[in-house]
């Protein structure tokens, strides 16, 4: 599968420690070859031993679809990596050192890292005559100042342990961030943007001429946003005080907080559509998680404006972020002394493309953007292998 073409795919691999998930695109055109997951690998039953049966499942799904890889001169395989620590700001070509390093930052990124890893040696393997690329989540925050990513704990804890905010979503913040460009018909280095990233994970972010000056996640993802089952912001002092009153271990706390909080611990559902819908019918505790989701956004749309010295455009992207004009609307209620609102015909409007849903002359443009991670991975995959001379 060498000497492909310049139009020729990339397969991108997101592997979970018991799925797998994938898309053959060709980062030029946007084309979407085929596209899939393999579910509960490892689990007994599934016919699906481990990762190296994943892929060669992955190889058959495609086989069966008429996508033959090897007739299409597959350009690269680009790997999805939760956390790149410290290190690792740009995508990265796979060799032994690389892998090594992604595998020396699982403490950082537990449940993450290792199915990445997993994935990387199964596809290693499988595609030993192709590129393998890595792309990280965290590398699109591997920007931010120093004041926004120190945390003020005594610095030799934090050199150690490789503590500071790292961010996550960074591959959709940075998809979306550079298509709202393109929407506005804008150079992305003469604005300012909050992008929104709310699914059942969300992130905000602060970008100042396509450069991340702050994003609303951690050290971990359970910072910043209230969540589907993640709790967000809170006081760090929980865990002592749920310890020390509760009878709780740092296991238990931890489990609650990014498992049983968010949306499904106010409402007992972490879909964002059933809690709407129940508060639409007078569900009290629906209504309160409602009202929490929305305070903490607004709260992070109003500091980062102020990060930013002043905002130009507000992106709403992901599944909720992209289909639900009732929580689009809810955040702005608010916001008209900033110049942010929604033209109600515009912001009801279904549509899956990229579209402004603020009324024409608004100081702030307000757009709503579907993010595309698999093809940020595979656009940053080739870009890697053209500089490298691929």
């Amino acid at each position: 599968m060498t000497g492909s073409s310049p139009q020729a795919p990339v397969l991108v691999l997101n592997a979970g420690s018991s799925s797998l998930k994938y898309q053959v695109v060709v980062p030029e055109s946007a084309e979407v070859l085929a596209g899939g997951t393999v579910e509960r690998i490892g689990e007994d039953g599934s016919g699906v031993a481990d990762h190296a049966a994943a892929v060669r499942t992955v190889t058959d799904q495609l086989d069966a679809a008429g996508v033959d890889l090897a007739r299409t001169g597959l350009r690269a395989v680009g790997h999805r990596v939760v956390h790149g620590g410290p290190d690792f700001s740009d995508p990265v070509l796979l060799d032994d050192a690389v892998v090594a390093d992604i595998r020396d930052l699982v403490p950082l990124a537990p449940l993450h890292n290792p199915g990445a890893l997993a994935g990387i040696e199964a596809a290693r393997d499988a595609f030993a005559d192709v590129a393998q690329v890595a792309v990280f989540d965290t590398a699109f925050f591997a920007s931010l100042p120093a004041a926004a990513a120190t945390y003020a704990i005594p610095k030799e804890v934090s050199e150690e342990h490789r503590l500071r905010r790292y961010g996550f979503h960074g591959t959709s913040h940075r998809y979306v961030s550079r298509a709202v460009a393109d929407l506005v018909g804008r150079p992305l280095e003469s604005f300012t943007q909050v992008v929104l990233h709310l699914g059942n994970g969300c992130s905000a972010s602060a970008v100042d001429g396509g450069v991340a000056v702050d994003t609303s996640m951690g050290l971990t993802p359970l910072q910043g946003l209230v969540m589907g089952t993640r709790s967000g912001d809170v006081d760090p002092a929980v865990f002592t005080f749920l310890h020390q009153q509760a009878g709780m271990s740092v296991a238990d706390i931890d489990t609650m907080l990014n498992k049983r909080s968010g949306l499904k611990g106010l409402a007992g559902a972490n879909d964002f559509r059933e809690v709407l819908a129940r508060a639409d019918d007078g569900d009290a505790d629906a209504r309160l998680a409602l009202d929490v989701y929305v305070h903490r956004l607004r709260h992070y749309v109003g500091a980062y404006t102020a990060v930013l010295g002043g905002l130009d455009v507000l992106t709403f992207t992901a599944g909720v972020g992209e289909n639900s004009p009732v929580l689009r609307a809810a955040v702005v209620a608010n916001l008209g002394r900033l110049g942010i609102a929604v033209d109600p015909a515009r912001n009801e409007a279904r549509s899956r493309e990229a579209r402004v849903i603020s009324p024409d002359g608004s100081p702030v443009t307000v757009t709503v953007v579907p993010t595309n991670e698999e093809l940020e991975i595979a656009r940053q995959a080739a870009a890697l292998l053209e500089r490298h001379g691929g």
